[in-house]
């Protein structure tokens, strides 16, 4: 199913990356250019100088860069690397009701503050009655063989809202954490217990309590997004 379709990008390889933000890209017109770098954590196992990468153009005058790094091909396979898509699409395939496992949607609201941590969820979905549930999405791109694994790193921000999504079921309000598994080739899921033992703990612990997690499986190319449906949740 196809869920985005990207801009015109232009093909290039990856030199380095640096501070976070920027990457060097050679492209096949043979200019090197900068580009921005949205996603800022490590980049286990995707980070591969000398890969085939694409990127973005855009001309407008308030940006730094006019260069985004939006995919990396490592094997076979692409991976994106643009962590500001993932939320553009799941909000359209909630509009459009592309994921059924969270029930029919009346209403959606973006970015709405909760919880006792002074968190913002990225989603409420509403139903037809009135009943909301909290959707968080994660983007994930580490990968073990098959599996899919959130986070690659300690993330404090993560770990932060899991407890307040678990906070929110055990008051009876519904929950939902989907993974966007941003490649194609990971069939399974799990919590990346071994760069963040206490996010695989608190992950655990959601489960149990009731909190929706939904393993999303996208497959990327230079032109398209597509949704592959659900990996399979392995907890532990």
């Amino acid at each position: 199913m196809q869920v985005y379709s990207y801009p015109l990008l232009q093909r290039g390889t990856l030199v380095r990356r640096y501070q976070r933000f920027f990457a060097e890209v050679d492209l096949v017109t043979g200019d090197r250019i900068t580009a921005h770098c949205p996603n800022t954590g490590p980049m286990s196992g995707i980070c591969i100088l000398g890969s085939p990468v694409y990127v973005s153009f855009h001309d407008d005058p308030k940006r730094k860069l006019q260069w985004t790094w939006e995919m990396i091909q490592v094997q076979d396979t692409w991976v994106g690397v643009n962590t500001g898509l993932p939320n553009r699409v799941i909000g359209k395939m909630l509009a459009a009701g592309f994921i059924p496992e969270l029930g029919p949607i009346a209403r959606i609201a973006q970015e709405v503050p909760y919880g006792v941590e002074r968190s913002r969820i990225d989603f409420v979905v509403t139903d037809p009655e009135g009943q909301p549930t909290y959707v968080e999405v994660k983007n994930t791109t580490w990968s073990q063989g098959d599996r899919a694994m959130f986070p690659d790193t300690v993330t404090t921000r993560g770990q932060k809202h899991v407890r307040e999504l678990m906070a929110l079921q055990s008051q009876g309000t519904a929950t939902a954490l989907i993974f966007f598994i941003n490649r194609s080739d990971c069939t399974t899921f799990a919590a990346g217990s071994a760069a963040d033992p206490e996010y695989g703990r608190l992950l655990s612990q959601a489960i149990a309590l009731g909190v929706k997690v939904l393993p999303c499986r996208f497959a990327v190319t230079p032109t398209e997004i597509h949704y592959l449906g659900l990996a399979t949740l392995h907890d532990g």
